[in-house]
């Protein structure tokens, strides 16, 4: 008989759904038909962005004979990453603090590696990232999950204070937030900082906060996207450039230490050996000689923003109850009927693809991602017309 750790048994029982859909639904049969209307997940719909190519190719012809050597994180794209977070965020980092990942998911693993403990809790706000639950687990972790207000999506500090422990090791927030589009204020985060400055004094050690800011420049209507690392001296800023050069199969990311984090030189040497036995995952050298220029690149926001109106426009002439996200490129819709995968195996029989609540912890709703292509959005409309007038 097969035997698997028991860790990885509840990692898997905890992204059940997920897979279940993955592998048995309506996505698992009509995906990759090019005739289907796919707002299931954050993918191209369209060729690659102007230059991003070009790019690759250019840094792909070896200049030493190190060029494909061993890499940890190229000296090259910290400081370009530190000079891209010291404008964003108004904070001088320093090229050091950051380590280069193959993603965010690799950020989140090397950091949970780092800092949890078995039988450390860490404090999730829900709904969340299919996989902040398995990673936690895998780690030694216990999750527990605090639900965002169901009013307006915001944080709820005090059944976030409540849930806080002496077991409580971290804290994971995602700003702007997937799938509800909610980005969190500043008013919020320095409120969030006061509760975890004294909780932490009050356990005697400190409470890391892991800020998932995957979306932080796919933002709308002129919003601003604060970070933590302008609040709170214990935080993790986790960053993937997936999302804003659309190209999630090209793994490239970073985690940055906020400059004001105390004790930096301990953290810094257990990031460096979490990466590697979290399964090497600095990235590879041809993305990091091109992260400078990549950093220039972003996926087209006003574009973004036409296709979340003209989406949340029609979906409501429809008699869909939606939300008007202020960052991701998701759209969260309240299912008609209970039962949101049934549902959405009826936006499948009209050839739509969408994503049931029940694969977020968020059941009774459905999430539309509008990265797809304006000819997709427009086949679409008259399909999920005729699934709610059903």
């Amino acid at each position: 008989m097969t035997h698997l750790s028991r860790r990885v048994c509840q990692a898997l029982e905890s992204s059940g759904s997920f897979f279940s859909f993955m592998r048995n639904s309506a996505y698992a049969r009509m995906h990759q038909d090019p005739l289907v209307s796919n707002f299931v997940f954050g993918n191209p719909q369209e060729l690659p962005l102007s230059n991003f190519v070009e790019i690759i190719k250019s840094w792909a012809t070896p200049k030493n004979k190190d060029w494909f050597a061993y890499k940890d994180s190229v000296e090259s794209a910290q400081i370009a990453v530190a000079a891209s977070l010291q404008q964003r965020i108004g904070l001088i980092f320093e090229a050091q603090d950051i380590f280069m990942t193959t993603g965010a998911v690799a950020g989140l693993s090397s950091s949970m590696a780092a800092l949890v403990d078995p039988g450390d809790e860490v404090i999730y706000h829900c709904p969340p990232w299919f996989f902040y639950d398995s990673i936690i687990t895998t780690w030694g972790g216990i999750a527990k999950k605090v639900l965002v207000k169901q009013d307006n999506y915001e944080l709820d500090l005090e059944a976030l204070s409540r849930a806080i422990s002496p077991k409580t090791r971290a804290v994971i927030i995602n700003s702007p937030h997937n799938p509800t589009g909610k980005i969190y204020s500043s008013e919020q985060l320095q409120s969030l900082a006061k509760i975890l400055k004294q909780a932490s004094q009050k356990i005697s050690h400190p409470i890391y906060l892991i800020s998932d800011e995957s979306y932080c420049k796919i933002v709308f209507d002129q919003h601003k996207c604060p970070s933590p690392t302008q609040f709170y001296d214990h935080t993790l800023l986790i960053y993937t450039y997936g999302k804003t050069l659309l190209c999630p199969g090209q793994r490239l990311g970073y985690i940055a230490l906020a400059p004001t984090m105390p004790e930096r030189d301990a953290l810094r040497m257990a990031l460096s050996i979490s990466l590697i036995n979290a399964g090497y995952c600095y990235p590879n050298a041809i993305m990091q000689y091109a992260l400078p220029e990549l950093e220039k690149l972003c996926v087209d926001i006003s574009a973004l923003q036409k296709r979340r109106d003209l989406l949340v426009r029609e979906l409501c002439s429809m008699g869909y109850e939606t939300n008007i996200p202020e960052g991701t490129f998701y759209i969260l819709v309240k299912s008609p009927i209970k039962d949101d995968q049934a549902f959405c195996e009826k936006l499948a029989s009209q050839d739509i693809l969408c994503l049931p609540g029940q694969t977020f912890q968020m059941p009774g709703y459905f999430r539309i991602s509008f990265t797809a292509s304006d000819a997709m959005i427009e086949r679409a409309l008259p399909g999920f017309k005729t699934v709610i007038n059903s």
